[in-house]
């Protein structure tokens, strides 16, 4: 089997009479390249906008139109001397129904020999080609007849998050980003108020940034500048967004809680630390004694007003670190439904259900409801009375349990 596989295999490069290979027709001379064209482009249409309209506690209302930034694929031939990864191209000349080979950047990709005449190649463009400057910015087609070199670049991707370390920030404070076409950047702000963000450095797979000291921004995207060929101004948003804890309601920020709230844990030593945190200076401890089935919290008594329900509250938001094992916690409060209490699991809504994984900080940004809300994938914070005065994180006792100690960090609610 091996040897009849190794006879096909040097079969579909031999010389044919007809000056090709796999039955495609060839000529006989050395190859030539006249040009690559598109097959189709991203197109964004700036007339598309976004219209948003929020309510504050008044009632008085608030419109912010959003530009569209979003590029739509579209039928197109157009000759180029660049491309994108990921995207197909044909290239046309002469000699080429022979071709064994296609380098780019020296890089060898796979081509479909069945697209293939003695005039054109159809191509594409693997995440495998390098595209980081300096290149040789070549494409190099071989043939059974000799070999051609044509100028070609390949275009930086578009940058684009695969992480970060925080989805929540404060003033001033540095953000890493991970991805891919950060060495490109040459400037970002916040989609939502373009406030402009300091970049503290830059790879391609790495960016570090600073968050702008004064905003208006409760959240938002990020956008992106960056080169693209001879476009120095090329633009994009990221779809990770990001909350602006300066212009949220604060629980626990900075390290301590904040707005009056203190600890209002069943168990010691629940409450402030500063040997853990995510961000800032601390965070706050829940420990649960084994097969303890306590709540650890928050509560805010003195504060005239104390939390009350405002619709442009759109998200509770927070990290937290797991303990030995993987848990599932219910978030409870006074206004909640079942109160600052004993919630069990299989009596909680989804909203309320906090699976957190064990040893890692892992972000939750919880979606909140009306107090006539019934969605369960909506938090109903206000379910029983517009004012809150208590929030906290229940854990049911499980066979084999051990003594646990989780952390959360920069809980807020975020507009």
């Amino acid at each position: 089997m091996l040897a009849a596989l190794l006879v096909l295999g040097f079969a579909s490069c031999k010389k044919e009479d007809n000056g090709g290979i796999s039955g495609v027709t060839g000529g006989k001379g050395a190859p030539t390249v006249t040009s690559i064209h598109t097959v189709s482009k991203s197109v964004v249409d700036s007339a598309l906008t976004t219209t948003t309209t929020v309510y504050n506690s008044s009632g008085v209302p608030t419109t912010t139109t959003t530009p569209n930034y979003n590029p739509q694929v579209t039928a197109f031939d157009s000759v180029t001397t660049t491309g994108n990864l990921g995207n197909y191209y044909v290239l046309y000349g002469t000699n080429l129904g022979s071709t064994t080979k296609i380098v780019i950047n020296g890089v060898s990709i796979y081509f479909n020999r069945a697209l293939n005449s003695d005039k054109s190649i159809v191509f594409s463009i693997p995440t495998t080609v390098p595209y980081v400057q300096p290149q040789a910015n070549t494409i190099i087609i071989t043939t059974l007849y000799g070999a051609v070199t044509y100028k070609f670049t390949v275009l930086p991707p578009p940058p684009t998050i695969t992480g970060t370390t925080d989805y929540s920030y404060v003033a001033n404070q540095q953000i890493t980003l991970t991805g891919k076409g950060f060495a490109s950047v040459s400037a970002i702000k916040l989609k939502t108020t373009s406030d402009p963000i300091t970049i503290v450095s830059e790879n391609d797979s790495t960016l570090v940034m600073k968050m702008p000291a004064v905003s208006a921004a409760t959240e938002s995207a990020l956008l992106f500048t960056y080169t693209s060929g001879s476009n120095a101004a090329a633009q994009t948003a990221s779809t990770v967004v990001f909350n602006d804890l300066d212009n949220s309601y604060q629980i626990f920020v900075n390290g301590q809680l904040q707005n009056g709230w203190f600890n209002n844990s069943w168990s010691y030593p629940s409450g402030t630390v500063t040997s853990v945190s995510h961000a800032g200076s601390g965070s706050f401890q829940l420990h649960y004694p084994a097969g303890g089935w306590q709540v650890e919290g928050m509560a805010d008594w003195n504060t005239p007003g104390k939390f009350p329900y405002d619709p442009t509250y759109k998200y509770l938001t927070f990290w937290i670190k797991g303990g030995t094992v993987t848990h599932t916690l219910v978030l409870v409060g006074d206004q909640m439904v079942g109160g600052y209490g004993q919630v069990q699991n299989a009596n909680a809504y989804a909203a309320q259900l906090v699976t957190v994984p064990a040893k890692v900080w892992t972000f939750f940004k919880i979606p909140l409801g009306a107090p006539s809300s019934t969605n369960a994938n909506l938090l109903n914070f206000w379910a029983n009375g517009t004012t809150a005065q208590q929030l906290g994180f229940f854990l049911m006792g499980q066979t084999g349990d051990v003594d646990e100690d989780m952390y959360f960090d920069e809980m807020a609610f975020i507009k």
